[in-house]
């Protein structure tokens, strides 16, 4: 009895596992990256370079830290 418990218990934990609900689609992600473009005001080659870097999921080079 104990161990029919701890194996479904077990297997609950195992699918219950925290999981995005739905990935975005193509069209969802271009339309997130557009109203980034949009907020950052970029026009022309920059707005399309940022779209082109969003849309790969490249995340922009981060400060380096000061010790």
């Amino acid at each position: 009895m104990r161990v029919r418990l701890l194996i479904t218990v077990g297997l609950f934990v195992l699918f219950a596992a925290p999981t995005p609900a739905r990935a975005l689609t193509d069209a969802e992600k271009m339309e997130t990256c557009k109203i980034g473009a949009d907020h950052q005001k970029l026009a022309g080659a920059a707005r399309k370079r940022f779209i082109t870097k969003c849309m790969k999921n490249v995340a922009p080079a981060a400060a380096p830290k000061v010790q």
